[in-house]
């Protein structure tokens, strides 16, 4: 999640505070396995358990990371008039213009973006599988939050519009309810980017311009559910708190249709152009190395699940991780 976000509001469908839920993070990263080229595809796919598993990581750091948050989302608002289009491509700039602190203050998602996929450089440079996994699960989460629009304003949970729980009713409860109905490929194959930093802005502009439907469609269902219909109520700890209904949720994404199905694609789509980006960048070290215990059947168990994928048939054949259940580290 952007931030913590506290309030009168919570989520039932959602176990844990995370921005766009464990359950599309993770989705995020298995979809992008798919799209590389047959050089990174084996040993992402061996590594599938890890790198789905460790989606949510930089969202658990934040229990024990002070500096972790603000590497999640960018406030457009704050850095002037248009922003998202005139915010200048690297960090070294950035600071020049606006100050570090500021961007602390502030988000700066697309940079941290830039500078993750350098690190995962540096890992396949050095031919560490280890370094080379840490990187790649982690570089999926930050592209995957700057692709969700209430990572990119101010009022990121609507608590400036008196509509406290938009952020969660977007990213968590709304693809939690949609997931099975949901396309999962999109036809992308992995390329090579010319200039990632500019990338990675353009998919927190596509972010940024969503966010008046965001709002929008909120305040119009609004007038059709009166708050008993709307909002439940539920005792935590002897304390009423305030949940959004299934009804609601559902009529919300019905409404926004395909527009939160499209942003986890991109963000896949994306992950997958930077992996391979920083892959060509150390010089496309042959993964088959450190692809361990490469055998007959696990290249067999590959094209079922490219086949599987290809077909959007992740989830109705129980192939998709986060629906099954990753086995962990």
């Amino acid at each position: 999640m952007k931030r913590v976000l506290v309030g009168i509001f919570a989520l039932a469908v959602v176990m844990s505070l995370s921005s766009w839920g464990f359950l599309v993070h993770k989705t995020v990263n298995q979809v992008a396995i798919y799209q590389l080229p047959s050089g990174m595809r084996p040993f992402f796919y061996k590594n599938m358990d890890y790198l789905v598993y460790n989606a949510p990581r930089p969202d658990i750091r934040r229990n024990t990371d002070s500096t972790e948050a603000t590497k999640h989302f960018i406030d457009m608002e704050a850095y002037g008039d248009s922003a998202a289009w005139k915010m200048p491509l690297y960090w070294e700039a950035a600071v020049q213009q606006f100050t570090r602190d500021t961007l602390i203050k502030y988000g700066y998602v697309p940079y941290h973006v830039v500078y993750m996929q350098r690190k995962l450089t540096e890992a396949f440079r050095s031919g560490n599988p280890d370094s080379i996994l840490f990187y790649a699960a982690d570089l999926g989460h930050y592209i995957g939050d700057a692709h969700v629009p209430l990572h990119t304003t101010i009022n990121y949970d609507g608590q400036l519009t008196n509509q406290k729980g938009l952020h969660a009713l977007w990213e968590s409860v709304v693809p939690e309810i949609e997931l099975d109905q949901y396309q999962l490929n999109s036809g992308h194959k992995a390329k090579y980017l010319k200039n990632p930093a500019e990338a990675i802005m353009q998919g927190v502009r596509g972010a940024f311009q969503l966010l008046p439907d965001v709002f929008a469609v909120e305040t119009r269902l609004t007038q059709q559910f009166p708050d008993s219909v709307k909002y439940r109520t539920q005792m935590r700890r002897g304390i009423p708190v305030k949940y959004y209904t299934t009804a609601f949720a559902k009529a919300y994404g019905e409404a926004l249709k395909p527009t939160i199905n499209r942003q986890l694609l991109r963000s896949a789509d994306l992950l997958a152009d930077f992996w391979y980006t920083a892959w060509v960048d150390a010089g496309k070290p042959d993964l088959k190395a450190i692809t361990k215990n490469w055998t007959e059947a696990d290249k067999a168990a590959l094209k079922a699940h490219r086949k599987s994928y290809q077909r959007n048939g992740l989830i109705a054949e129980k192939k998709l991780q986060a629906k099954a259940g990753a086995s962990g580290e």
